[in-house]
């Protein structure tokens, strides 16, 4: 009998809720710092005169600031622990956005917005992997999905703050960034309680504080059950006796070793393909509305039908990780993202534009569920923080790029261009996915990979 067994079997029950409404906060602030830079812009461009270069830089900050808070995260949450590195970041993003709100100028305004989003990207790294250690492996791709889907509750908030605050208060613009930051007080508040990951102090020899924590769960769980817990599996694969000291060389020397590049060169290009994409849609569309001759009212009203389309987009994906495997519906969702991509290339009235997006939105967030599932499965504990964490951040070079791209693209390539570009990156994610992904729905973390089982395909 393994502690790691003995977590694994337990039913999911009130305390894996409550572990997912903690964690799904976090999701949905960083969500919200994210998509309310789209609805600073405007705002932004008239207060400092900006060019399209300069908005260009705006969009691209938070997503720099993410690729290097992912990947500090990811190495210090496999040093020294994910529960700390959840609570450092959390207040570095706060106090960062409330400096960003009273920034004088461009230049102070684009640097807090850089260590802002070096906060939420440190923060969006660890969450992930670090609940995926206390799931159930039957019902690890739906728990992580939904974890995932409260990005969404973030983005319906930001696009309902960019229609009644931004525009309705003078200084709405800066009023909307402290909004932002103010719940995360709360949130680190009640983060205290959270217990450190199991698996993560077994590989660190804490093996009393692991016995402590599982014994805890176990108690809470039976308790909201009301039932006797399983019983423990005997075949349950062991956990791995050794720690290799974790650095940024040490880290890509293993994730490109023969044994696991092709999981890695995977997960990257999944990655890169749908940030890229996201980020190029999302920045972009109330800009390209206004430019499009809609009222930046009206733009933000269309921007919180395509907000809301996320909701049912990360949900339906969580459901169907459980039963199309991860792999699958990241194949799907992304199918259904090219598409919509295209046909939104062709529309040309608000109206229409309006409906594509949403059905893109829809897609490219359920694309995401399965992302946030599949990456924590496919990396040994040791470095599972590390790689979730490079992963999100090479994805960021995606995010980095495309405000940019698509700013200095759309002049030439047009509407449609911009859109036709997107669609040809999320079918070079489909082909990938589809043809080299690794299925994990229903194995443990350990099965699928303790060094025993990493060359299982």
């Amino acid at each position: 009998m393994t502690l790691l067994a003995r977590l694994d079997r337990l039913p999911l029950s009130r305390p894996h809720y409550l572990l997912l409404l903690i964690g799904g906060l976090g999701y949905t602030f960083d969500g919200m710092d994210s998509a309310v830079v789209a609805f600073l812009l405007p705002s932004a461009q008239e207060a400092w005169g900006l060019n399209n270069g300069q908005l260009g830089l705006i969009g691209s900050a938070t997503p720099f600031g993410f690729l290097f808070g992912a990947a500090t995260a990811g190495l210090l949450g496999d040093r020294i622990g994910r529960k700390k590195v959840m609570m450092y970041a959390l207040a570095f993003y706060a106090v960062f956005s409330v400096v960003a709100a009273f920034a004088p100028n461009y230049e102070v305004f684009l640097a807090s917005r850089v260590l802002a989003g070096a906060g939420a990207g440190a923060e969006s790294a660890i969450i992930a992997p670090f609940l995926s250690e206390f799931v159930p492996a039957n019902r690890r791709g739906w728990f992580i999905g939904a974890l995932a889907g409260f990005f969404s509750f973030g983005f319906v908030m930001a696009a309902l703050i960019g229609r009644f605050v931004v525009p309705t208060m003078e200084d709405g613009w800066r009023v909307a960034q402290v909004i932002t930051a103010l719940p995360i007080v709360m949130l680190l508040w009640w983060r205290r309680s959270l217990p450190e990951s199991p698996r993560f102090l077994l590989q660190h020899g804490r093996v009393d504080e692991a016995e402590a924590v599982v014994t805890d769960l176990e108690r809470r769980v039976e308790r909201a059950t009301g039932r006797p817990l399983p019983s423990v599996p005997e075949s349950a694969t062991p956990p791995a006796t050794s720690t290799p000291k974790v650095n940024l060389l040490s880290a890509l020397r293993y994730l490109w070793s023969p044994v696991m590049a092709k999981r890695t060169a995977v997960i990257w290009l999944i990655w890169f393909v749908i940030t890229f994409s996201y980020y190029g849609f999302f920045s972009w569309i109330p800009t390209l509305l206004v430019q499009r001759g809609i009222t930046v009212t009206k733009s933000f009203e269309f921007s919180i039908i395509i907000y809301l389309a996320q909701v049912p987009g990360y949900f339906s994906a969580a459901w169907l990780s459980e039963r199309l495997d991860r792999k699958n519906t990241i194949a799907l969702y992304l199918s259904g993202s090219a598409v919509s991509a295209f046909w939104l290339s062709q529309m040309d009235s608000p109206v229409t534009i309006t409906l594509a997006g949403a059905v893109l939105s829809f897609f490219l967030n359920g694309t995401y569920a399965g992302v946030y599932s599949y990456t924590p499965e496919v990396f040994p504990t040791w470095i599972r923080a590390t790689g979730t964490g490079l992963s999100s951040a090479f994805g960021r070079v995606g995010s980095i790029l495309a405000p940019t791209i698509i700013g200095l693209s759309a002049a030439s390539l047009g509407f449609a261009g911009v859109f036709g570009l997107t669609t040809a990156v999320l079918v070079a994610g489909v082909i990938c996915v589809v043809v080299f992904g690794l299925s994990t729905a229903g194995r443990s973390l350990e099965e699928l990979t303790e060094p025993a089982k990493e060359g299982a395909k």
